[in-house]
């Protein structure tokens, strides 16, 4: 557990809970959600002597619970918002289910592997915010280290400009950090199906590599439902952000229209990774559709030349037919010159079908 007490050009971390608010700014209470199942009781009762209020029972099964989507809930004194973020990997995962109980791994190559996601709590209350992370995330790492070496002391804006001014702008920057996780995610998975989508419309490949396609696009439909969650759980908080008033712990009116800009601003980041989800989501089932149009025309390509031949040969085995039928008299048959004949007229007929089938374009190449 991790707490960190926020006051305006200076952040600093204390060794322990503390048990009253500093003169200003506000507090960072950061933990793990198997350590706020450890130590539910201290943190409660820290709540109630810092803020006056503890978290209600559902809303502590909320913030515990490793399963939960995106969403935004509210009391009197403090919201509760639960948003996902890419996991880096297993070592985030709270607790290690048992070997019967453990999800299937994912297949495909590497980048769709990385669709993996852990819900990350925030309390927000008036001067304290509480954050509930999976084991060992690099969210909290990165933005704590960020946070304590930002410039500090001294005066003027330079000194707490990297510095969030209220418990809300805290959570909408931890936020934001998160929804980047995706934008990097969406450009490997663009370069992925880029990839697959040349092989897929390559003239010479013969594509098979169907597995890993349609690993693709199941995890394309479950990014797209993560982040249509994590769109309604920034729209309801912006909607309740919206009935706030100003005071000292928001800023004022400028600190109040700040926090409304962050959180349109974050809104803006998770509707770009919707709709670029979507665009790729629609851009592999097209290619996948152009391929077996691809393939089907070339199959009547085929076709269709095979039967341009079976109807240049018919009428010569129709010759070669009428020519060997058991008559005492044939004409042509017992003359010196009959097989000439014969094959000058099959080849005659061979080049007269060839040139009328090539001028209606029966017999032209299809381009690759």
């Amino acid at each position: 557990m991790r707490v960190f007490a926020i006051q305006p050009g200076e952040a600093r971390e204390t060794a322990a809970l503390p048990i009253a608010l500093p003169p200003s700014g506000f507090l960072w209470i950061a933990c793990s959600r198997s350590e706020l199942e450890l130590a539910l009781g201290e943190v409660q009762a820290a709540l109630q002597a810092l803020t006056g209020s503890m978290l209600v029972d559902l809303h502590v099964s909320d913030l515990l619970n490793n399963q939960l989507p995106s969403h935004f809930d509210y009391t009197s004194r403090y919201d509760v918002l639960v948003f996902r973020r890419l996991a880096a990997g297993q070592g985030e995962a709270d607790q290690v289910p048992p070997a019967q109980n453990r999800p299937a791994r994912r297949g495909g190559p590497p980048v769709l592997r990385r669709i993996d996601t852990s819900p990350v709590g925030f309390a927000v209350f008036d001067r304290v915010v509480l954050t509930v992370h999976p084991a060992h995330c690099t969210v909290l790492e990165q933005y704590a280290t960020r946070l304590l070496s930002a410039p500090s002391g001294g005066s003027g804006r330079a000194a707490g400009a990297h510095l969030p001014n209220s418990p809300a702008d805290l959570m909408l920057r931890v936020v934001n950090q998160m929804v980047d996780g995706y934008l990097e995610l969406r450009r490997e998975l663009t370069r992925q199906l880029d990839h697959w989508q040349a092989e897929l419309l390559h003239p010479k490949t013969r594509f098979t590599n169907w597995g890993s396609l349609l690993h693709a696009r199941m995890s394309l439909h479950q990014l797209d439902d993560i982040c249509e969650d994590q769109r309604s759980a920034v729209q309801d908080w912006i909607e309740s952000l919206a009935g706030w008033e100003p005071d000292d712990e928001t800023g004022g009116h400028r600190g109040l229209e700040l926090l409304r800009v962050r959180s349109r601003d974050v809104l803006e980041h998770i509707e770009r990774v919707v709709h670029h989800v979507r665009r790729l989501e629609q851009n592999a089932e097209t290619a996948v559709q152009m391929h077996f149009s691809i393939q089907s025309n070339r199959a009547n390509d085929i076709m269709r030349t095979l039967t341009v031949l079976t109807a240049i040969f018919l009428p010569l085995n129709l010759i070669a037919g009428i020519f060997g039928m058991n008559f005492d008299f044939i004409p042509l048959i017992h003359r010196q010159g009959g097989f000439w004949w014969a094959m000058a007229s099959m080849g005659l007929i061979a080049a007269g079908l060839s040139v009328f089938f090539w001028r209606r374009r029966y017999l032209q190449r299809l381009r690759g």
